[in-house]
């Protein structure tokens, strides 16, 4: 199959999937029911009918662009709109909200995001990354499986809670945060799927939400508190939020200095937990991809600890993260809604119509992708990627409110690939990669067991 070209949408009135053919597919399988609701209206601009609630369907990448990108201004990520209105129980208005809330937050933030911000970060969190990974070498000696999950989070967590919270929030305290955001990941899911539930009705997960967030609010809430008395003399994420002024001089109240600690700690940690936990499944059922990337490892980094200059190196790693976000995109879906009236490829879009743009559509569709539902790193050689639309791969979202943490997160993600790669060779204890779980991010159903055997050990063997 050639490569995704822009054809040519639909005109008039939009075609709409009646809710006959949605509703069952999405009880058995959410994740596999949008991604076949994408491959049979092939790019077509689309209404969803979910009875009273009926979003577009955005999956063609240039009407991707167009919403996310070239009229950013008139399709806002609306607080009391699908997914956001649960979601922002627990992040409340600020970097994840809209309008001067939302541009004052950013402003702040992005100053810690840029390129040379973050790799002068680097050496710290290779540092903090190689430390963690040291204690993976008492299980690997004794042949006793670990859960890759728990051990990334408390590697991403090391490094994380080092370079960008200034070690103010421990590895203990990071990892009872990481378990409640997986609780809340999941409870959330009722309220995305039945958007037009009032918050008042009770559904399934909200107890589940509630107890999560207050998980979440004793172990930051005090935190926050404390670094307000010293945040002059810090440079980490709360001290910057205590120091920074709105655009009339005020200072962030407390609450709001909580929302935008809760989602920086939600962005920086969540993604490359995620992300790099579908690695291991996929390596396993693609052992040419795995020899290539330890060929590549061993080149590059040979027996030195993984450093900052290795990185730019590490091509092949980087295409490997780059598929594993295409199969499984940071926010699987991104609403918006249209302030006032728009047309796209002919079809009008009215003032206050939602706008359901997903990731995880688009990137498995098989219009704009051969294969779709394989793993195949080779997609991204640079070639391939100049030659698709822009927006057929966009895991972080596009635009102005394209993911702060994008660059940070491939330099964490390679850090840790490579330093474990590099160490150690592995064994699954369950064959296969695991079903999607359709949650706030896209998880493994199971958990993701393995065996770890010490590189040189694992050759001789």
């Amino acid at each position: 199959m050639p490569e995704p070209t822009d054809t040519p949408g639909p005109t008039g009135r939009p075609r709409t999937v009646p809710l006959r053919q949605i509703l069952p597919a999405v009880l058995r399988d959410p994740a596999r029911a949008l991604i076949d609701i994408g491959n049979r209206t092939e790019g077509e601009l689309v209404r969803l009918n979910l009875g009273s609630f009926r979003p577009y369907l955005v999956t063609h990448p240039k009407h991707v662009q167009h919403v996310l990108r070239d009229r950013a201004d008139n399709y806002e990520r609306a607080g009391d709109g699908l997914f956001w209105r649960p979601v922002k129980r627990l992040f409340g208005e600020g970097i994840l909200g809209e309008g001067q809330i939302w541009s004052a937050s950013r402003r702040m933030l992005q100053p810690m995001f840029t390129a040379k911000r973050v790799e002068a970060l680097v050496d710290g969190m290779a540092d903090a990354i190689r430390d963690a990974v040291d204690e993976l070498d008492e299980p690997a000696r004794a042949g006793r499986p670990v859960d890759i999950g728990v051990e990334q989070a408390r590697i991403v967590s090391r490094a994380i809670m080092k370079v960008l919270f200034a070690d103010r929030i421990s590895v203990p305290d990071a990892m009872r945060v990481i378990e409640a955001q997986d609780r809340i990941a999941t409870a959330v899911i009722p309220r995305i799927i039945v958007p037009f539930a009032p918050l008042s009705l009770p559904m399934p997960g909200d107890r589940t939400f509630a107890r999560a967030v207050r998980i979440v609010d004793d172990v930051l809430v005090p935190i926050v508190r404390e670094t307000r008395e010293s945040a002059d003399q810090g440079d980490d994420v709360i001290s910057t939020l205590w120091q920074a002024r709105t655009d009339d001089g005020r200072q962030l109240d407390e609450r709001q200095v909580r929302n935008d600690t809760v989602a920086m700690f939600a962005a920086t940690t969540e993604t490359t937990i995620n992300v790099l936990t579908w690695a291991w499944p996929h390596l396993d059922q693609h052992p040419e991809v795995a020899e290539r990337l330890y060929a590549e490892i061993d080149e590059v980094v040979g027996g030195e600890p993984v450093r900052r200059e290795h990185l730019s190196r590490l091509t092949y790693t980087r295409m490997v993260l780059d598929e594993l976000l295409r199969l499984y995109p940071i926010g699987w879906i991104i609403p918006r809604r249209a302030v006032a009236g728009d047309v796209i490829d002919g079809v009008p879009i009215e003032p206050g119509a939602t706008m359901a743009v997903s990731p995880l559509i688009t990137q498995r569709m098989r219009q704009f992708w051969d294969r779709p539902d394989e793993f195949d790193p080779e997609r991204f050689r640079p070639e391939r990627v100049r030659a698709r639309h822009r927006y057929a791969h966009f895991p972080f979202g596009g635009g102005p409110h394209q993911c702060l943490g994008m660059y940070l997160f491939y330099l964490e993600a390679q850090l840790i690939l490579a330093t474990m790669l590099s160490r150690y060779r592995f064994r699954l204890h369950r064959p296969g990669v695991p079903g999607l779980r359709l949650a706030a991010a896209l998880r493994p159903r199971e958990r993701v067991e393995l065996t770890l055997v010490a590189a040189g050990r694992a050759e001789r063997a």
